[in-house]
């Protein structure tokens, strides 16, 4: 995969999980759908995910700096 496109991903990526943990988007949506019970168990997912797609991130950024160092 490009590592342009890997690192965009990467950025989306961690941009919705950081929305999803820090403000009431996912707690908002979930009531609506009537899974108000689920909000709970949201901490014990939402924050490993943003750990690993954070992690991601900066692979996904230190791979874009290598393959941009090597073209020069």
């Amino acid at each position: 995969m490009n590592p342009k496109i890997s690192l965009i991903a990467s950025l989306i990526g961690t941009t919705v999980v950081a929305l999803c943990c820090f403000t009431p988007i996912l707690v908002v949506i979930l009531g609506i759908l009537g899974l108000g019970a689920w909000v709970g168990y949201l901490d014990i997912v939402l924050l490993p995910a943003l750990g690993v797609m954070v992690g991601l991130t900066l692979y996904s950024y230190w791979r874009y700096r290598r393959s941009h160092r090597c073209e020069k």
